[in-house]
């Protein structure tokens, strides 16, 4: 869903459902779901803006994730699977600062106080409100091994089963079940 990040202007709210061009996430999405390759933006966090494409060939499983996924009525309607990881918010947090300071080189000042000023207050507001309408809640997030086992077990079965809707003549599946289709293209 981060891909899908409006290019930044002035003050801006990542974790805010407006942060997101819904509209572009909802027609790859249905190309995805009718067998069409799409083209999905690469967003640069360093300089708020977009950097190139990538290429997404159809598959009969797709994976969508993002804290705001179930927000969206008509994207929500679209999974056929929905899935809410419930994360400690030390845990959320802990990462948040790891990863901004690591990858993105912010001070913890400046993370803290994103973080209390607009990604706490929008995670209430937008993300934790959506978890009534995921089929599977997954308490503890990654530390949940036998709730992945289940879901990587259930992803397996389905590409395993034959259907018409199976139309993928070649697979490549890595050591978690998961099919690995991606193809970078920076433009």
């Amino acid at each position: 869903m981060t891909n899908f990040y409006e290019a930044l202007r002035g003050d801006f709210n990542f974790d805010h459902p407006d942060a997101f061009e819904h509209s572009s996430m909802l027609q790859t999405l249905k190309n995805l779901k009718q067998y069409k390759p799409a083209q999905i933006p690469l967003y640069d966090f360093k300089t708020h803006s977009r950097i190139g494409w990538r290429d997404l060939d159809a598959a009969d499983v797709i994976l969508v994730e993002g804290i705001l996924i179930f927000f969206d009525q008509e994207l929500r309607s679209m999974f056929d699977l929905k899935l809410f990881v419930d994360t400690d918010p030390d845990i959320r947090l802990a990462r948040r600062v790891e990863r901004d300071t690591t990858e993105w080189g912010r001070p913890l000042n400046s993370i803290l106080h994103q973080y209390l000023t607009l990604v706490k207050p929008a995670f209430e507001d937008f993300c934790l409100p959506t978890k009534k309408y995921a089929d599977v809640i997954i308490p503890r997030g990654a530390e949940n091994n036998v709730a992945i086992e289940l879901i990587v077990q259930h992803i397996q079965d389905i590409l395993r089963m034959p259907s018409p809707t199976n139309r993928s003549k070649s697979r490549e599946i890595d050591e978690n079940g998961i099919e690995n289709n991606f193809k970078n293209t920076e433009k």
